[in-house]
């Protein structure tokens, strides 16, 4: 099955600069929606910590779950 990219597609994409994947918002496979990826992760990462912390209890037992 062929795609319907072109085939200088990656190519192209080698060719941007790093600052363009760390602003914009794209969904897909991509290194931009990587880059979101872990940024969002290490912020829910984040805030797991401070309700640790704060409330003494584990994130999951704070939610109700365990």
């Amino acid at each position: 099955m062929e795609s319907k990219q072109p085939v200088d597609y990656y190519e192209q994409q080698s060719q941007r600069k790093y600052g363009e994947f760390a602003t914009k918002f794209q969904f897909g496979s991509n290194p931009s929606a990587e880059i979101w990826n872990g940024r969002l992760a290490m912020v829910g990462f984040l805030l797991a910590l401070i309700i640790e912390v704060t409330t003494g209890q584990g994130f999951l037992h704070w939610l109700g779950i365990y």
